[in-house]
């Protein structure tokens, strides 16, 4: 099975995704389908055996829409979406300049003579013109049986301006029956063209919830210098790059691809990827990643991924598929969506029926007009805009704030947790053991290079850390190191220049130097046979942010737990130091496991934070998993969230970003049903006992402001 998110274009309601949808779901070989009206895509898992991505295409223009599946598909998709929002405001403008003078001249007779019905006849054409994509896809959807947005726009329209036509070209006939006859072309005008301003305005916000994954996508370059066998260089697209080619990289250049170095040196910049904001130095045998700033030097790289196998392009493939999925929530507006059009017909029918029924034939224009707003003022894309520009945006917000959602699944339950389990190690603190106190003597500058060689051969954990910070401090080891022994459980000792040298705990510090007072509080003591050299505290230290980050956790009303296979001193330590009241500790991957189930039984909706691989366990019994690391060796399809960088405040906000994103889904669904259950009714004249009846082209107003609303609704999460 293959998974795609591939560009849809000319949908124009939520019935129109519906319809992507099922037309896609329904081939053989599909697997699973799913539209996202807001991003304009389409989502599908398929066996490229049994069907290929042009038979999709196929299918769907059959639908009277259309996939794009070229190669550079993201670039011809943005490509047609410009052209088409060029087209879009030249039709409206249009539908404009002659609707105004229709309107007006409406206003201005209220028994309109015949000359003027013909003028504003011919001065309705061109706006029946402009808004012809309406028919075509109405009529499209007719013949496939189905019925979307533009069919109640054609259906409005075509009915006004039928009983138009018919009145300028017979007026008569209304008079016979004593009745006076009225046209209503200025209601075919303005609902085309309030139709078209809505539809325009929807375009161009529904790009602005999309700028996140384009800031994502922006940051990798388009080219590389390629380096041939004979040291030549020449620009060369991205896709002709393979593993193993040679690619230069100059001062200030973005780099082009995941590889490793082969010559020079600098710094580079890797916040746009894990979000740390210092440079990191990068030498010959370190790895870069596509997408990074080199900031100083100019270095040789061997290719080992580019394109769409770069690590930034797992994110943004990772970002557009999570966008593309579909909230539980949206569950209701699919079903609510399948019969929202063919039930508004069947409401406007009902409307033109009691106004006759109930006042006879000389209330027919109300009756028609009744009718007609019905269909305009109805909305189904309200309420297809509702959930999916809101995810669009808060997972795009996430994706810049280095936070990585797997689906909208996981948006969904993360603002449901109220119980955080954090693994200890690489979660709450560094990960590695570091030097965080020394005391050092007198002779310590003398025999520091004796200590390094000795670290350098200790396989003790703590021995690196010392050796680490030795190095950085400018030491070299010393070449005469002897006698190395290992003493299990205490430490070592070796010899050097004769002299008998010893590092390792306090009891081996006692019985080395009898009758000294030897300090307690430090983990390693190192010294000689007659003298202590120097002592180390040497722990895995709490992160920076970590404390500020329960206390946040805790603010959001959830609670806060770790767990640790240390002992029980060391856990009540980094507990204490971080704020966690809660802690276990000597736990296993199968007690971690058993814990978060005691949660769940407990009624807690929780979520697991590890590193991935040893706190799989764990992370599966989640209800949320949240994964930790720095962008290449976070467990990207273990955990639903990814933090991308080793900062664990980025888990509070990702906590109070999904529980934004859900409010404002909620606020939209409830105003776009609120929308239609309010306005149908109004449409369809109930209040014209006193006095208030909406006619069309205000319908087709506030049909229009519907839509437009939903979306800036969710722009707010930017």
């Amino acid at each position: 099975m293959e998974k795609q998110v591939i560009p849809v274009l000319d949908m124009s309601c939520a019935v129109c995704a519906a319809t992507v949808e099922k037309t896609v779901s329904e081939l053989p070989g599909v697997a699973e389908a799913s539209v996202n009206f807001s991003a304009n895509t389409l989502q599908v898992v398929y066996d490229p055996k049994k069907i290929s991505l042009r038979d999709m295409q196929t299918a769907v223009q059959s639908a009277g829409y259309d996939l794009v599946i070229s190669e550079n598909a993201e670039a011809d998709a943005a490509d047609a979406e410009r052209r088409h929002y060029v087209a879009q405001k030249r039709r409206t403008v249009g539908a404009w300049i002659f609707g105004i003078p229709v309107m007006v001249l409406s206003m201005c007779f209220h028994e309109p003579p015949i000359w003027l019905m013909w003028l504003l006849m011919v001065l309705t054409l061109p706006v029946l013109y402009l808004g012809r994509s309406f028919y075509t896809s109405g009529w499209k959807a007719a013949r496939k049986g189905r019925a979307n947005m533009d069919t109640l726009v054609m259906l409005s329209t075509a009915v006004s301006f039928v009983f138009s036509l018919f009145t300028t070209i017979y007026p008569r006939f209304w008079e016979s029956l004593g009745l006076v006859p009225h046209v209503y072309y200025e209601s075919v005008a303005m609902i085309i063209a309030f139709v078209l301003s809505g539809k325009l305005l929807e375009a161009r916000a529904k790009q602005s919830t999309s700028a996140s994954i384009r800031s994502l996508m922006g940051l990798q370059p388009k080219t590389a210098r390629l380096v041939d066998e004979s040291g030549e260089e020449r620009d060369v697209p991205i896709g002709m790059l393979r593993p193993g080619n040679r690619v230069s990289v100059r001062p200030g250049e973005k780099i082009p691809v995941d590889g490793v170095l082969l010559e020079g040196s600098s710094y580079v910049d890797e916040s746009m990827i894990s979000g740390e904001s210092e440079a990191v130095a990068k030498q010959s045998g370190d790895r870069v990643l596509a997408g990074t700033l080199n900031q100083r030097g100019a270095f040789l790289i061997q290719v080992e991924a580019s394109g769409a196998d770069t690590v930034l392009s797992r994110m943004v493939r990772m970002v557009r598929e999570a966008q593309g999925s579909k909230a539980p929530v949206q569950g209701i507006v699919d079903k609510v969506s399948a019969v929202f059009v063919p039930t508004v017909i069947a409401l406007a029918i009902l409307t033109f029926t009691i106004w006759v029924a109930v006042s006879g034939w000389g209330m027919f224009p109300y009756a028609l007009l009744s009718a007609v707003s019905v269909l305009v003022i109805a909305c189904p894309c309200a309420l297809g805009l509702a959930t999916p520009t809101a995810l669009t945006v808060g997972i795009g917000k996430a994706a810049q704030q280095h936070i990585l959602i797997k689906d909208a699944f996981a948006l969904e339950n993360m603002c449901r947790v109220n119980a955080v389990v954090l693994d200890k190690t690489g979660t709450l603190t560094e990960g590695h053991p570091q030097v965080v106190d020394e005391q050092l003597y007198p002779d310590f500058e003398q025999f520091a290079p004796v200590l390094l060689a000795a670290e350098t051969r200790s396989e003790h954990p703590l021995a690196l850390a010392l050796a680490d910070t030795l190095r950085q401090r400018g030491y070299r080891p010393a070449d005469d190191l002897a006698d190395f022994e290992s003493l299990t459980g205490r430490g070592v000792t070796c010899t050097s220049g004769g002299t008998t040298f010893w590092v390792g705990n306090r009891a081996l510090a006692e019985e080395r130097l009898p009758g000294v007072s030897v300090p307690d509080g430090y983990t390693a003591y190192f010294g000689n046979d007659r003298e202590l050299l120097a002592l180390f505290e040497v722990k895995d230290a709490l992160k920076a942010t970590s404390r500020e980050a329960v206390e946040q956790l805790k603010r959001c009303g959830i609670e806060v737990y770790m767990l640790t296979g240390d002992k029980e001193s060391t856990a009540a330590e980094v507990a204490r130091a971080a704020g966690i009241d809660h802690y276990r500790w000597g736990v296993l991957p199968d007690d971690k496991e058993r814990f978060v189930a005691e949660l769940q039984q407990a009624g807690k909706c929780v979520a697991m934070v590890g590193d991935g691989i040893n706190d799989s366990q764990a992370l599966a019994r989640a209800d949320v998993s949240v994964a930790m690391g720095k962008g290449t060796d976070v467990a990207m399809d273990v955990a639903m969230v990814t933090l991308m960088n080793s900062d664990l405040l980025l888990l509070p906000r990702a906590v109070t970003l999904s529980r934004r994103t859900v409010r404002i889904i909620r606020e939209n669904l409830f105003w776009a049903f609120g929308y239609n259950v309010v306005c149908i009714p109004v449409a369809a004249g109930v209040l014209y006992p006193v006095g208030l009846l909406l006619t069309p082209m205000w319908a087709s107003a506030a049909m229009a402001f519907s839509s437009v609303s939903v979306v800036l609704n969710s722009l707010r999460l930017r």
